[in-house]
C-alpha cells in the first residue's frame, strides 16, 4: 500500500475521531438541557401540586366551615321546634284539666242588636270587654292549628337560614 492510501486511512481515521468526538461533546451539552429543562420542568410540577393542595385545604376549610354553622342553625331550629312542641302540648295538658279554658272578645253588633251572652262564673269577675269562654274541644282544635302553624314558622325559618348560609 502506498503512502497516499496511508494518509487517505490517516485523515478518515481522524475524521471519525473527531466525528466520535463532536458526537460526544454534543452529547454532554444536549444532556445538560435536558437535565435542566427536566429540573425546570419538576419545579413548575411541584408549584402546580403545592398550589392544588392549597387548594383543596382551602375548599376543605370553607366546607367544614359551612358545616359547622349549618349544623349550628339546624340545632338552634330543633331547640325553638322542641320549645314550641313543649308549649303546646302544656297547654293542651292545661285545657284538658280545664285549669285553663279559651275565651273570645264578643262583637259588640249595634246594628243588628243580636250578642251572644257572656258565661259569667261565680268566682270571678271580667272587667273590661264581654268574653265568652269556648268549649274544651274546640279549645283543643284551635291549639292543635296553632301548634301547626307555629311548626311551619320553625321549618319555614329553618328553610331560610339554611339559604342564607349557603348562599353566603
Amino acid at each position: 500500500m502506498s503512502t497516499a492510501v496511508w494518509k487517505l486511512v490517516g485523515v478518515l481515521v481522524l475524521l471519525l475521531i473527531t466525528a466520535g468526538g463532536v458526537w460526544q461533546v454534543q452529547d454532554w451539552r444536549y444532556g445538560k438541557q435536558l437535565a435542566e429543562q427536566s429540573g425546570l420542568h419538576k419545579d413548575d410540577l411541584t408549584a402546580i401540586s403545592n398550589a392544588a393542595a392549597a387548594q383543596v385545604r382551602a375548599d376543605q376549610d370553607k366546607r367544614l366551615a359551612l358545616e359547622q354553622r349549618l349544623s349550628a342553625s339546624d340545632q338552634t331550629h330543633h331547640e325553638a321546634l322542641t320549645n314550641a312542641q313543649k308549649d303546646q302540648a302544656r297547654l293542651r295538658d292545661r285545657l284538658a284539666t280545664s285549669d285553663l279554658r279559651l275565651s273570645v272578645l264578643l262583637a259588640e253588633d249595634s246594628a243588628g242588636g243580636c250578642s251572644v251572652s257572656a258565661g259569667t262564673e261565680a268566682g270571678g269577675m271580667v272587667h273590661g270587654r264581654a268574653r265568652a269562654r269556648l268549649d274544651p274541644a274546640h279549645a283543643q282544635r284551635i291549639i292543635g292549628i296553632t301548634d301547626a302553624g307555629d311548626q311551619g314558622l320553625i321549618a319555614l325559618a329553618a328553610c331560610q337560614a339554611y339559604v342564607r348560609v349557603i348562599t353566603q
